[in-house]
């Protein structure tokens, strides 16, 4: 074991993503509209990059201020979509989405590292975790879980949005747009909707996958983040083909 101590940090980063945001994946697509995180995680993307540029060195617990405040406005944005159209909230959120993305293009435009900052904001690096963005990760961990416990109420009300955003902003600086969006939708969708386990099942399914993923990522030397994508919808994938299995044994065995 010696010399992969290092992998430690991202191992526990990886594992607190799952736990904040599968519960949070559950609402998400409760409420229908599957594509508010990713337009949200896009701007919060934004507001990193922004932040390059305008407010260098300023940030919160070791995610930018501006990454925090482009969520925050881009979930006002959301709630406002929610309540002001009765048809079509798909559309606009996916116009606030690309918006969104075609602004991160145009900012980084004059910069000849530009590419490679998009490329960040998407795929993450979560191999290069922080303890600062790991810490703040627990505690929002903690901050769900206990609200789910105490007030599962919140879920449902105003209050959600501000805290989703919340949390999106310290995932993306942790690990990036696609492991976001995958991780809150891919465990919840298909061991939540489709075999209606609790979010803690599924949190338990995302972990492996993402473990599966850092692994081969130190393996086989690819990147970390869609390796992560790939890996939760492979564990996601198996956990269904095990569950119906197991389903249909004991039908079998009366034939």
């Amino acid at each position: 074991m010696a010399g992969f101590e290092w992998l430690f940090l991202p191992v526990l980063g990886s594992s607190l993503l799952c736990l904040l945001l599968v519960p949070l994946g559950y609402q998400v697509i409760a409420r229908g509209v599957i594509f508010a995180d990713l337009a949200i995680a896009q701007w919060a993307a934004l507001g990193t990059l922004a932040g390059m540029y305008l407010l260098p060195n300023h940030t919160l617990a070791g995610a930018p201020v501006s990454s925090l405040i482009f969520a925050l406005l881009a979930a006002m944005a959301v709630h406002l979509i929610f309540r002001l159209f009765k048809e079509g909230k798909e559309a606009w959120i996916g116009l606030l989405y690309v918006v969104g993305a075609s602004l991160a293009v145009l900012l980084v435009s004059d910069d000849p590292h530009g590419a490679q900052a998009l490329q960040r904001a998407a795929a993450g690096d979560l191999l290069w975790a922080s303890w600062e963005l790991v810490g703040a990760t627990a505690i929002l961990v903690a901050i769900v879980w206990l609200l789910s416990w105490k007030s599962p109420e919140w879920l449902s009300g105003a209050g959600f949005m501000p805290v989703f955003a919340i949390a999106v902003t310290y995932s993306v600086a942790l690990a990036g747009i696609y492991v976001v969006f995958a991780t809150l939708i891919i465990t919840p969708l298909i061991v939540g909707s489709i075999q209606d386990k609790s979010p803690m099942a599924a949190a338990l399914c995302a972990i492996a996958g993402h473990l599966i993923a850092i692994v081969g990522s130190v393996v086989f030397d690819v990147p970390v983040g869609p390796a992560i994508v790939i890996a939760t919808l492979f564990t996601a994938m198996l956990w269904l083909a095990l569950e119906s299995l197991s389903a249909l044994r004991p039908e079998t065995g009366r034939n």
